[in-house]
């Protein structure tokens, strides 16, 4: 399997850990930090927590505290644009060429808006075009990253380990074989 392939299959694993949970959160979570371990190990210690908390718990426990998390959280709610630009006329704007870069890939976000999280993580698992990931990585996911574990202030959060290991996995691989500095830049998708 190419490091491109794995990339993309981490990102997915990823997505699916970030959407509601369901019964294969456990199953996942584990296959993910497998993954993870072989590519990027330093970020697979932050994920082993994670998967430590999804195993040790029911699975009405994880619902709740995602729940209690992502959706009642304003700080925490998992979009991109909103975490960029909060709610505005350019997070609209950010939405309309999302979906447009979406529809020019012949990808479904599904019912979720096309900013969210485990959406924008989906389509960088499945498209092709690494100047495209890198640009929505870079510009998108690292910085809302940065500010949603602003939001979950509590280092002892269980989801605060599992953006832990997606930023650090994002911020270590978005230019495979190169050091990353990330510089994000939301604002010019916000003014």
């Amino acid at each position: 399997m190419s490091v491109t392939t794995i990339h993309q299959t981490l990102c997915r694993q990823f997505a699916d850990l970030l959407s509601y949970p369901d019964s294969t959160t456990r199953k996942t979570a584990a296959a993910c930090a497998a993954l993870l371990r072989e590519l990027r190990p330093e970020a697979a210690d932050s994920l082993t927590a994670f998967v430590n908390f999804v195993e040790a718990q029911d699975a009405a426990r994880v619902e709740e505290i995602f729940t209690a998390t992502f959706d009642l959280q304003p700080a925490c709610h998992p979009y991109v644009g909103y975490q960029l630009c909060g709610e505005s006329q350019q997070r609209t704007m950010f939405l309309i060429k999302l979906q447009q870069l979406y529809n020019q890939h012949e990808f479904a976000a599904g019912s979720e808006l096309p900013d969210h999280l485990s959406t924008m993580l989906r389509f960088i698992g499945t498209v092709a075009d690494r100047s495209c990931r890198q640009e929505l990585i870079c510009d998108g996911l690292l910085p809302a990253l940065e500010k949603l574990l602003q939001g979950l202030d509590n280092g002892e959060h269980p989801y605060v380990e599992l953006l832990r290991a997606l930023q650090g996995f994002l911020a270590e691989t978005v230019d495979i074989g190169t050091v990353l500095s990330v510089v994000p830049r939301p604002k010019e998708y916000c003014s």
